[in-house]
């Protein structure tokens, strides 16, 4: 038995040596095939004469490869057709953003008057196709669609297997974590920095995942990112394997219940709550089961298109996990401590009077959301929180390392503001925002609450606010209340002033709206829907 070694370009994983190999094993008095994608090489055995150098190429192009030795990849691709695709690609990508930001889809969120075992089960369908799916999901179409993409020779069943060893991987693991949580209570509690490195890392992850999606960045083809061995040993994955396996798969499921996910921390707090093991076992795993079905559907679109199609797919899949990628990074790094604007140090008094601010947390956020307070003055912050089982149920303000879960009613935190400045506050996913603005004592005075203005209007679906013109004094508190007679509907179901009070609320029949702010400039602000259709304007005055 005679053997040649042939230098094949253009394979990139495990798939490619198979398609080479079978393509190769057609030939007649070739014997055996071994082929390897790292080392860009052919090893061929064969029988009497050598095989002719025309065939091997054909052979090698019809399995969509060539003859010749790895060339370095360009980090920029030079082909017009990749622009043209991914430009499709963005077209795809806008029209369905604007579908998801009609039907509000990030926005749900589950608003139950009772708890109980089944609850869970509800939350994760709603967190499945919202939150769950801008963190989780993110992740898991940046896997899947790199995989299906990796495997064209692949069945749809075939590439569809991972998401279900994911998913499994994530119910049994979210219910033995759940049931341990129960037992060991708040000792599970990690601290606002650690969620935001977290979220600041998968974002990362995502952007990688993306970018080669896209097809855009030839060099990155090669490129990939596995778990460090020492990792891989302890769960026993071969430090090899690095396309996928199914225990991999498992693992990766379980231990997305670390992820930072607000709906998933909302569980996990109703699961310490509890103080059963059996009890935070059945929480979290339903609550996992129930995200099953919109994780799983990510998995299904990667696995049924093929082609150009396929193409078009991964494309659309790499843009959106890029955005989603540097969705989660800001969000994650407004978790970390020292992000405040330039600040004044203070002495403090502690014996002085607190200061009472009242907020309200419901399903779209915090109402109001913008406060003022003095430097040096304990703050006695009092939030009614309406709604446990959403992401805002989860509040963190990482300057005074405050993070603390809310029960349903009245919450009370205290701190004591030391520096002047903004103090930012979000939840745990950075996704719902809020500020305090200290000041010292004589800017205080200049902003007393006892001269708030106050400016009213009327929301109906067909007139939308009446009146929607107001003038108010600069440096004055302003109180904006909103009578909600009907519900909004599409890109106008919700309101706010970009940079005066820039949470979305949203418009809800008999839900009235309460936006309060402190205006520092004067100009003319438009009152808006959350994707910036002017409806108003406020205008600010000296």
């Amino acid at each position: 038995m005679n053997k040649i070694t042939i230098p094949i370009r253009g394979m990139h994983c495990a798939s490619c040596e198979l398609l080479v190999e079978e393509q190769l094993k057609k030939i007649p008095n070739i014997s055996a095939v071994r082929v390897n994608q790292k080392k860009a090489k052919a090893e061929i055995a064969y029988d009497g004469e050598l095989p002719d150098q025309a065939v091997l190429a054909r052979a090698v192009q019809k399995a969509g490869y060539e003859i010749g030795e790895k060339q370095k990849a360009p980090w920029l691709s030079k082909d017009w057709i990749d622009y043209r695709d991914l430009i499709l690609a963005g077209v795809i990508l806008l029209i369905l953003y604007l579908v998801t930001r009609w039907f509000n889809l990030f926005g749900l969120t589950v608003d139950v008057p009772s708890s109980g075992v089944a609850v869970a089960l509800l939350v994760g369908l709603v967190a499945g196709i919202s939150t769950c799916m801008a963190l989780v999901g993110g992740l898991v179409l940046g896997l899947s669609a790199r995989h299906a993409e990796q495997h064209p020779e692949a069945t749809a069943a075939q590439k569809f297997r991972p998401h279900l060893y994911f998913n499994l991987g994530r119910i049994f693991g979210f219910a033995v974590l759940g049931g341990l949580i129960g037992l060991i209570g708040q000792a599970f509690k990690p601290s606002a920095d650690i969620l935001g490195f977290l979220t600041v890392i998968i974002g990362g992850v995502m952007i990688f995942f993306g970018l080669k999606l896209i097809e855009i960045f030839p060099a990155l083809k090669d490129k990939n990112i596995t778990l460090p061995p020492g990792i891989a040993r302890l769960f026993g994955l071969h430090k090899e394997v690095k396309e996928y396996s199914h225990r991999g798969a498992v693992v990766i499921g379980a231990l997305s219940f670390f992820l930072p996910c607000g709906f998933t921390q909302a569980m996990q707090l109703y699961a310490v709550s509890t103080g059963s093991f059996w009890q935070g076992m059945a929480i979290m795993g339903l609550f996992a089961l129930g995200t099953a079905p919109g994780l799983l559907s990510i998995g299904g679109l990667s696995s049924v298109f093929k082609g150009r199609p396929a193409r078009i797919f991964f494309m659309t899949a790499g843009l959106s996990v890029i955005l989603l990628g540097w969705f989660n990074i800001a969000n994650g790094s407004r978790l970390i401590s020292g992000m405040t604007a330039g600040v004044t140090s203070a002495a403090v008094d502690q014996t002085q009077t607190a200061q009472e601010v009242r907020m309200t947390q419901g399903t779209r956020g915090y109402s109001p959301n913008t406060f003022t307070v003095e430097v040096g003055r304990p703050v006695k912050w009092i939030i009614n929180s309406t709604s446990t089982f959403s992401c805002a149920s989860s509040i963190v303000m990482p300057k005074y390392d405050i993070s603390q879960s809310l029960h349903a009613g009245e919450n009370i935190i205290t701190f004591i503001p030391t520096e002047t400045g903004e103090v930012p506050f979000s939840c745990s996913m950075g996704m719902y925002r809020g500020k305090f603005i200290v000041v010292n004592n004589k800017e205080s005075n200049a902003t007393d609450a006892s001269v708030e203005q106050v400016i009213s209007a009327v929301y109906t679906y067909d007139q939308d606010i009446v009146p929607n013109i107001f003038t108010v004094k600069k440096d004055q508190p302003v109180k904006f209340t909103i009578e909600v007679k009907e519900d909004g509907y599409g890109c106008m179901s919700t309101i706010m002033v970009p940079e005066l009070y820039n949470t979305p609320v949203a418009l809800r029949a008999g839900e009235n709206i309460v936006m309060t702010f402190i205006p520092h400039q004067i100009g003319d602000y438009p009152i808006t829907c959350a994707m910036g259709a002017v409806r108003g304007l406020i205008k600010v005055i000296d």
